[in-house]
């Protein structure tokens, strides 16, 4: 199942008003984030699909009274963070003697290996992934939550308010658990390392086999002392790295959500969405739910009965006039239709509503170089922008009504020639390409602040330096070249970055969103995306997806950009299709269906 885009603020507002569909998406849209905290929390044990239960069950239980509807993210992973902690209490209350409870494990549902096999995790993601079974139970809740602040889901604000710490503690916190994880990583090398060392069968010949933090300090000190297997502390990438691009583990069937059916909880009689959350879930809680409340539905109404004799509580609902697991067909539309006709209507009797012309976005560009029919192409898509990285169009005929935005590409480029060409050729500037990767602009923070008067003196409008990622965190590239700019007096009129998902689904057009957002929130200042697409970068050479993956991602992540006010210009990588990849028209300027679906975006 894909996962869904979280909700906005107005969607959280709605259903704290009342508004049953809205209250729907509120659920299925956070659903997926709480999966994900509750299970590398607590490491696949058989209470996670309760808690992810319970944790839903209480926000929206709690929803009435939530003051601040732009918080309900943070909100509602406090929540998840206090049932975690709940349950530890309760397993550590399990008295050491007598029946063992039949459900404290579940194999089948270790999440480690869910991760592994849903991902398709190899190489160091994997190691990093079956490291977490060697670290304690305080530990993997951290690393919860900064798993998904590396991948861009969380904050670190949410997550220090998650963890009731300051930002500063937390940071703390989290080296000494990355310190942790890489001597996990190095552990789970050492005792895969075949022929294993005669040494360590000694070490661990007291073993039980199961992963302990005890262990992982006892296995890592004999690999940092024994020449056979120091070797496997080597070459140990970056964890924030290795994780920054995994997607969210996808739920598994228990947990697929259905609107269709309405819950009551027997404690609280407050409404709650989703009945295959209710009543599907393994595990004692979804038992006694399901045992305490029956549903009906009867006309638009659901009815639960509740135990002991009480009054049954019944509530209508609005009629759903199309099942909300079924993507509408502007962002998913049927494989057997192009993507350049409209779909037909659900209903035969009803006919298709007459096609409205597109005409050009004044966000929507494309960042193209000089191909066999890159002229016909920037008409054809119909983007109202486009830049090739350079300070001219060098030789790229622009069509009527289309603007060419020029580029300070790096260092070389900052000579006065250059700078005048590119304010003669545009109203905007664009800054230092991806100066965060060595293979671009390669440019510390200091060296772009020292360069950065002379952008400014074209008198253009001026982007900040497009980093390749890490746009929203503290203390990344980004975040230090603002900082001087602030301390210097130095203008940046608005903030470009880049982003390039590797979950194929569609849920990329949410993770998209949360960077974007994360981004804004940091600065305060109208954001261009100047580079976007979907590749996957982790498995050492470039894995890219479908064209009808493409084509659905071109379509949700447009429809959705040009709903955020924030958002001012966004650009496709690429235009050009001259090889596998992204791009949207093969030479002559013929698109493709990804091309078909980004012309009609927007």
């Amino acid at each position: 199942m894909a996962v869904p885009e979280e909700p906005g603020v107005a969607t959280v507002v709605a259903a704290r008003d009342g508004d049953q569909r809205a209250l729907d998406d509120l659920v299925s849209g956070y659903l997926p984030l709480v999966y994900n905290i509750v299970g590398h929390a607590l490491g696949g044990h058989a209470d996670t699909d309760d808690v992810v239960q319970e944790t839903m069950l209480r926000a929206v239980h709690g929803l009435p009274g939530l003051r601040d509807p732009a918080g309900f993210r943070s909100w509602l992973v406090v929540i998840a963070m206090n049932q975690i902690r709940l349950r530890h209490r309760e397993r550590h209350r399990v008295p050491v003697t007598g029946p063992v409870p039949q459900d404290v494990a579940d194999p089948g549902a270790d999440f480690v290996d869910l991760t592994i096999m849903r991902l398709q995790l190899s190489g160091q993601r994997r190691e990093v992934v079956a490291a977490t079974r060697w670290l304690s139970e305080d530990e993997r809740e951290l690393l919860s939550l900064w798993w998904l602040e590396a991948a861009g889901r969380l904050t670190r604000t949410e997550v220090a308010d998650a963890l009731e710490l300051t930002p500063q503690h937390t940071a703390v916190r989290v080296q000494r658990v990355k310190a942790q994880l890489d001597a996990a990583r190095i552990v789970v090398r050492t005792l895969e390392r075949t022929p294993r060392c005669p040494e360590l069968a000694d070490v661990v010949a007291e073993w039980d086999g199961e992963p302990s933090p005890l262990w992982r300090k006892r296995i890592a000190r004999h690999s940092r002392e024994c020449v056979r297997c120091e070797r496997c502390g080597y070459d140990l990438a970056s964890v924030e790295g290795l994780l920054a691009r995994l997607p969210l583990v996808p739920l598994p069937a228990a947990l697929v959500f259905d609107p269709s059916t309405l819950v009551v909880s027997p404690v609280t009689a407050s409404p709650v969405t989703g009945g295959k959350i209710g009543l599907f879930l393994k595990g004692t809680l979804a038992k006694s739910l399901a045992a305490a409340a029956a549903t009906v539905l009867v006309t638009g109404v659901v009815v639960a009965v509740l135990p002991s004799g009480e009054e049954p509580v019944a509530r209508a609902i609005p009629a759903v006039t199309q099942s909300m697991s079924t993507p509408p067909p502007t962002t998913v539309p049927p494989s057997s239709v192009s993507s350049s006709v409209p779909p037909s209507t659900t209903t035969a009797t009803k006919p298709a509503p007459p096609a409205v012309p597109v005409t050009a976005s004044v966000k929507k560009g494309v960042s193209t170089w000089n191909f066999d029919g890159v002229g016909k192409a920037l008409t054809d898509v119909r983007a109202g922008w486009y830049y090739n990285w350079a300070a001219q169009p060098d030789g790229i005929a622009t069509p009527p009504n289309v603007e060419f935005v020029p580029m300070i590409w790096g260092t070389k480029f900052t000579d006065d020639a250059t700078l005048a060409r590119a304010k003669a050729n545009g109203k905007v500037l664009l800054g230092f390409n991806e100066p965060d990767f060595p293979e671009q602009a390669n440019m510390t923070p200091e060296q772009a602040l020292d360069l950065w008067p002379k952008l400014a003196a074209t008198g253009l409008r001026l982007g900040s330096p497009a980093v390749a990622h890490s746009g929203d965190k503290a203390g990344g590239w980004l975040d230090r070249f603002m900082t001087g700019a602030a301390q210097r007096g130095l203008r940046v009129d608005f903030i470009a970055v880049h982003w390039y998902g590797s979950d194929f689904s569609d849920a990329a057009v949410g993770h998209l969103k949360n960077y974007l957002d994360a981004v804004h929130a940091r600065y305060g200042k109208p954001v261009w995306l100047t580079e976007y697409a979907l590749i996957d970068f982790s498995g050492g050479t470039a894995r890219f997806p479908t064209q009808t993956q493409l084509a659905a991602f071109a379509r949700g992540s447009s429809t959705m950009m040009e709903g955020l006010p924030y958002v001012e210009r966004y650009a496709w990588f690429a235009l050009p299709a001259e090889k596998p990849g992204t791009g949207l028209y093969a030479p002559g300027g013929t698109p493709n269906e990804a091309g078909k679906a980004y012309r009609e975006a927007g």
